[in-house]
């Protein structure tokens, strides 16, 4: 394959002038989302000088997104995609307009704070999922993988330049005017949605309340191939997460310089976009099912070389790999989930994949700390990333469709649905 062939696939935004309103108006609402993410980190900072509150920011995010994922899925499945997303975003738009208020007229409580934060991620509860269920409907089968990248590396750029624009705000105009920047980026998200044809969820919309929640579950458990894909995803999360332990590691190894700590970050990110930058390498791939494993099992195998590295360079350079691993992992993990569901199950299924996402991540990081707590930095790092081996050894082995899946699939699990 030459380098032509290996550059990020760009076809779909010529293709579709829907996905392209839909990527250039979820791009920029992206860049406004990660700058309220400092500006609250910030505020809260500023109110209390404490890191248990500060923490709790991110406890204000998770928590509506796993709580209501499943239910907000079920109802993705029964009414019009395109209505109910407009009616998500309004409802962020709303929340990050009522931060900036509080932030201009002051006095408001912290607590007040996070409840405006948990406020909107119930809507993002919404709108996540739904939005994961546009690209099978605007993209061809065969642009599906490259429609995923360019969203992945919409989103790596919002998270690698969004926090330092709103820094820059925050110290120049204050967090106020970055909540209301944020607020005005989500006109170019309704710009996106308002271009979207009419998405009506198929032929057998989803039941309601509980019995949907649980239909979407039964249709999980009776699909290997993709409950193999979300385990592998759910197990690498947990069993790996290293970001938790690079302060330790940083101090274990390399004196505890906050710029070499600041490095690895920059490092996992710098990888992620290399290997979006040249996702046509593996989007063009024919198996997703079998590029989704190597891509995890390079995962757990470059975070284990960082645990033993003495050297910073050799170690940012195994956290490079470990974040292209990382994007080439994610975006075959939604080809496969978005190939394989039916229509009337894909926002059940997506609220799954989120919520495995929001929730893997953030227990890997806590397993991680609870290990080096009782032995080192070290130890925490190379014994996950080769648990983390283990488990995509055994998904792969005993999933046999996982590894046969195909992007040219068809919605044949359909006969799978309850």
């Amino acid at each position: 394959m030459g380098l032509k062939g290996a550059l990020i696939d760009v076809a779909p935004l010529r293709s579709s002038p829907p996905f392209r309103r839909l990527w250039i108006g979820q791009t920029l609402s992206g860049f406004g989302s990660q700058m309220t993410l400092i500006a609250v980190m910030f505020q809260v900072w500023q109110m209390t000088k404490s890191p248990a509150w500060t923490g709790a920011v991110g406890l204000a995010q998770a928590v509506p997104l796993v709580v209501l994922g499943l239910f907000a899925g079920s109802l993705i499945d029964r009414v019009d995609r395109r209505k109910f997303y407009l009616l998500m975003t309004s409802g962020q738009a709303v929340c990050s307009l009522l931060l900036a208020l509080q932030a201009f007229f002051g006095h408001a409580p912290v607590a007040a704070v996070l409840g405006l934060v948990a406020l909107q991620s119930c809507f993002v509860a919404g709108s996540g999922p739904t939005s994961r269920t546009f690209i099978p409907h605007l993209l061809a089968k065969e642009q599906l993988a490259a429609g995923l990248a360019l969203s992945r590396i919409a989103f790596q750029g919002a998270m690698l330049l969004g926090p330092v624009l709103g820094g820059l705000i925050v110290g120049g105009l204050g967090v106020g005017a970055c909540y209301l920047i944020d607020a005005l980026t989500f006109a170019a998200a309704f710009y996106g949605a308002f271009g979207l044809p009419r998405m009506t969820p198929g032929d057998e919309p989803a039941r309601p309340g509980l019995r949907g929640v649980l239909d979407g579950l039964v249709f999980l458990g009776r699909t290997p191939v993709i409950r193999g894909a979300l385990l592998t995803d759910l197990a690498v999360t947990v069993l790996s997460m290293p970001i938790s332990l690079f302060p330790l590691i940083n101090a274990e190894r390399f004196g505890g310089n906050p710029r070499t700590l600041g490095l690895f970050l920059t490092a996992v990110a710098v990888g992620g976009v290399a290997a979006s930058l040249f996702s046509g390498s593996f989007t063009r791939f024919p198996r997703p099912g079998l590029v989704m494993l190597g891509g995890s099992a390079t995962w757990g195998a470059a975070l284990t070389l960082f645990g033993t590295a003495s050297n910073r360079w050799v170690g940012l350079a195994f956290l490079v790999v470990a974040g292209a691993a990382d994007t080439v992992s994610v975006v075959s993990r939604s080809t496969v989930v978005q190939m394989n569901t039916p229509s009337d199950l894909l926002g059940r299924v997506s609220a799954a994949e989120q919520i495995v996402g929001q929730a893997g991540p953030d227990i890997g990081n806590m397993r991680g700390g609870l290990v080096a707590d009782v032995s080192s930095g070290a130890v925490a790092l190379v014994s996950g990333g080769l648990l983390c081996l283990g488990a995509v050894a055994f998904v792969g082995i005993t999933t046999p469709d996982l590894r046969r899946s195909t992007s040219s699939a068809s919605a044949r699990t359909a006969t799978a649905s309850p």
